[in-house]
């Protein structure tokens, strides 16, 4: 008897905190669902053209955000079809970089990249309306792939308060 009693106390400790969880996240209101997902910014260093699954991703694809694979035994993205969702990122673009006259230049493929992704992020959503709650980024080619021959860069839009539940890509 003296075991049950102990184990009742032990589980009482253990059950205080698992039902006032429960309690708070029955308070929370809907509204506050979006804050379950924390915002998050990307940049031209969140993926590169060397982050495996990447280079399969094609024009007005979604993908997820970058993460351990363990079928791979790496870090990749994997394709998500946009309808079936929830995905994380969506290509809107690709532009080649000039080749320019010296070689690979870091600074320069960054700011092409933000330049070129910028105009094309504004010709899909011009305005503060259009793109509520939408931003983009880079996936820019990194001295291994340039060395390779690899031009593009990669313009991707996302959502920063959560994941895309369809197309971004406006319909024509």
């Amino acid at each position: 008897m003296a075991t049950v009693g102990r184990a009742g106390r032990g589980s009482a400790r253990v059950m205080a905190p698992v039902l006032a969880l429960g309690a708070l996240l029955v308070l929370l209101p809907a509204a506050d669902a979006a804050s379950v997902h924390p915002t998050v910014r990307k940049d031209e260093t969140f993926l590169t053209a060397e982050t495996g699954g990447v280079l399969a991703i094609e024009g007005g694809e979604c993908f997820t955000d970058p993460g351990y694979v363990s079928f791979a035994g790496e870090v990749m993205v994997r394709y998500v079809p946009c309808d079936e969702g929830p995905a994380a990122n969506q290509v809107y673009g690709f532009v080649a970089v000039p080749e320019g006259d010296g070689g690979y230049e870091p600074e320069r493929v960054v700011a092409f990249g933000w330049e070129t992704c910028g105009r094309g992020f504004r010709s899909h959503w011009p305005g503060e309306d259009a793109a509520a709650g939408i931003d983009f980024y880079p996936v820019l080619p990194t001295a291994a792939t340039w060395e390779a021959g690899d031009r593009d860069v990669m313009c991707v839009a996302y959502r920063p308060a959560g994941p895309l539940t369809g197309s971004l890509l406006p319909v024509l």
